[in-house]
């Protein structure tokens, strides 16, 4: 979640395969990034996920269907039931044609949280620019803090 990895425009380019990140918080926090193009294989990495950060890009609603579907998997998913979720509106400083409030409607997230298993906050964040990252390593440090 920082401009590393940012092309030439500045926007972020896609990853494919498998990305690892430690954050030291007041403990180790191991962070396993899996792009949308590996979601045939992300059952294989739901052992000891305590949290699931799901990202959504904010500056393409033409891919809010497939989103959706990919996070009712994760949330349906049993090794995921005791998982705390902050979903993600990622690239909210780059010109979108629908609003947050609109895209959580079309989700239909408030429906997805009442019945979903797992504790699940929303964050609106720029990853390049670093909006609303503190308070996404703050929900990290709080999770993880709380959890065994």
């Amino acid at each position: 979640m920082s401009q590393e990895g940012a092309g030439p425009t500045g926007r972020a380019t896609v990853e494919v395969g498998t990305n690892l990140t430690d954050i030291v918080a007041h403990k180790k926090i191991t962070i396993r990034e899996l792009g949308g193009c590996m979601a045939p294989i992300w059952s294989s990495y739901y052992g000891n996920c305590r949290s699931l950060l799901f990202m959504i890009d904010a500056s393409d609603p033409t891919q809010l269907s497939a989103s959706c579907a990919h996070l009712l998997g994760l949330l349906s998913a049993d090794p995921l039931a005791e998982a705390s979720v902050l979903i993600l509106f990622n690239k909210i400083d780059l010109p979108c044609f629908m609003t947050i409030e609109e895209m959580k409607s079309l989700l239909r997230l408030p429906d997805i949280i009442a019945c979903a298993k797992q504790n699940i906050a929303t964050a609106e964040i720029s990853a390049r620019k670093g909006t609303s990252l503190p308070d996404v390593l703050r929900w990290l440090q709080d999770t993880h803090r709380t959890s065994v």
